[in-house]
C-alpha cells in the first residue's frame, strides 16, 4: 500500500524539523571547534594569529561555496544521501587533520572535507528544505532550524575545552569525527521523505509584480546588494565569535573562559533566532534584518569600553541576543520579494556570502590584530563593517514602503 505523503505544517513536518536540528547542531561542529583550538594551534605550529585563523577562512569559504553546490545536489536527489556522504567526510576531516603537521595541511582538511563537502550539507540545505515543509509559520520554523548552528556553538566549545586539556587537540579532534560519521549518519535516515511540492495559492497570487523586481531592481541586481549586505554583516560578527577566545588569553583570563562566553553567546543566539523568527511571521524579512543589524552594531560597540571578565561575559551575551536572527532573515527575504521558481539558488548565492564573510571576518579580524596588536582595532573594523550593512538594509527596506505606498495609492 501507498504512503499517504506528508503535507506542510503537519506533525511529519514538525518532527523533521526536530531532526534537522539535530543534524544542524551535530554537523556544524567543525565551525565551532577552531575558535576553541586556536591558541594550541598557534603554539603549535609557530605562526601569527592571522595565519592561526586560516583554517577557520578555508572552512568557511568551503562551507560557503559547498552551500551552493551541496543544494544543487540536494534538490536533485533529496537529502539523504548528501547528508550521508556529509557525515563521512565531516569525520575523514577531523581525524585527516588531527594528523597534520603544519597550518596549510589542517586548514586545507577544514575547507575542503569539513567545509566543502560537510558542514555545507548542513547549514542552507537544510534551511531550504524546512522552508518547504512549512506554510502558515514559516518564519519561526525556519528559525528553529538555523538555530542549530548556535546550539553547536552553545555545545561544542566548552566541550572541546575540557577534552582538548585533558587528552589533547589530536587526539580530540578524532573523537569528534568519529561521532559525527556515526550519529549523523544514522539521523540521515529520516530525511529520506520528498518534501511536498508547489507553493500555496497565496504564494503563487500575491505581489507577482514585486517578485519579478524586487526592491524595484532586476533579480541578479536584487541579488547582488543583499551578497555585499551578508558578506558584511558577518565579516562584522566573525570578530567576536572568531576571537573571543584568543581575545580572553590574551587578557589573562585563560582559554576557557573565553570558550564559556563564545559558549553563552551562541546560546543566547538561540534564543534570539527564536524570537527574531516569530517576529519575522509578523514584520517581514527585511524589517527583521534591519532592527537586526542596528542591534548587533550596538553590541559590538560595547565591547570596546568593557574588559573585565564579568563585563565580557554580559556583553558577549547581549551580542548573542542581538545578532542571531540576522542570517535567518536573509533566507525570508529572498522568499518574500523574489519569485519562487528561483528561491533555491538565490537564497544558496546570499547565504554563501554570508559564509565568505565569517571567512573573511575571521581571517581579517587576526590580521587587524597582527598589525596593530590590538583588538580594539579589530573591533573598530568590524564596526566599520557592520555600518555598511546597516545602510545597505535600510536603503533596500525604504525601496520596499515606497513600493508598498505606489501600491497602496494605485
Amino acid at each position: 500500500m501507498a504512503t499517504k505523503p506528508h503535507t506542510p505544517d503537519s506533525a511529519y513536518a514538525w518532527f523533521r524539523l526536530l531532526i534537522s536540528l539535530l543534524i544542524m547542531t551535530i554537523g556544524n561542529a567543525g565551525m565551532w571547534v577552531i575558535p576553541v583550538v586556536l591558541p594550541v594551534v598557534q603554539t603549535e605550529f609557530q605562526v601569527g594569529r592571522g595565519e592561526a585563523a586560516l583554517p577557520y577562512t578555508v572552512l568557511m569559504i568551503g562551507f560557503g561555496l559547498g552551500g551552493v553546490l551541496m543544494g544543487k545536489l540536494s534538490d536533485r536527489f533529496g537529502l539523504f544521501k548528501p547528508l550521508l556522504g556529509a557525515s563521512i567526510a565531516i569525520g575523514a576531516g577531523f581525524c585527516l587533520a588531527a594528523l597534520t603537521d603544519n597550518i596549510i595541511a589542517f586548514a586545507v582538511a577544514h575547507g575542503v572535507l569539513i567545509g566543502l563537502v560537510g558542514c555545507a550539507v548542513t547549514f542552507a540545505p537544510l534551511m531550504a528544505d524546512t522552508s518547504l515543509w512549512f506554510a502558515r509559520r514559516r518564519g519561526i520554523a525556519v528559525a528553529v532550524c538555523a538555530s542549530g548552528n548556535y546550539l553547536a556553538g552553545a555545545v561544542w566549545p566548552p566541550v572541546m575545552a575540557h577534552f582538548i586539556a585533558s587528552a589533547g587537540w589530536r587526539a580530540t579532534y578524532v573523537g569528534v569525527g568519529i561521532f559525527c560519521t556515526c550519529s549523523m549518519g544514522l539521523l540521515a535516515f529520516f530525511m529520506r521523505q520528498v518534501p511536498p511540492g508547489g507553493a500555496t495559492a497565496m504564494e503563487t497570487s500575491a505581489a507577482e509584480g514585486r517578485r519579478e523586481r524586487p526592491f524595484g531592481l532586476s533579480p541578479n541586481t536584487a541579488t547582488a546588494v543583499l551578497c555585499v549586505a551578508g558578506l558584511s554583516c558577518c565579516v562584522a560578527m566573525a570578530m567576536p565569535q572568531v576571537h573571543i577566545v584568543a581575545y580572553c588569553t590574551d587578557l589573562g583570563f585563560g582559554a576557557a573562559r573565553g570558550a564559556q562566553m563564545l559558549s553563552i553567546m551562541l546560546a543566547c543566539g538561540i534564543l534570539s533566532r527564536l524570537v527574531f523568527g516569530a517576529l519575522s511571521d509578523r514584520i517581514g524579512g527585511i524589517r527583521t534584518l534591519v532592527l537586526g543589524s542596528a542591534l548587533q552594531c550596538a553590541a559590538l560597540v560595547l565591547f570596546l569600553p568593557f574588559d573585565g571578565l564579568v563585563p565580557l561575559y554580559v556583553v558577549s551575551g547581549m551580542f548573542g541576543l542581538f545578532q542571531g536572527g540576522i542570517v535567518p532573515s536573509y533566507a525570508l527575504v529572498v522568499r518574500e520579494n523574489f519569485s519562487l521558481q528561483q528561491i533555491g539558488v538565490r537564497v544558496g548565492t546570499v547565504i554563501m556570502f554570508t559564509m565568505l564573510g565569517m571567512a573573511l571576518g575571521g581571517w581579517l579580524s587576526g590580521k587587524v590584530f597582527d598589525l596593530t596588536g590590538s583588538y580594539h582595532a579589530a573591533f573598530l573594523n568590524g564596526i566599520a563593517w557592520n555600518l555598511l550593512n546597516l545602510l545597505i538594509a535600510a536603503a533596500l527596506l525604504m525601496r520596499l514602503r515606497r513600493r508598498e505606498v505606489k501600491s497602496d495609492r494605485s
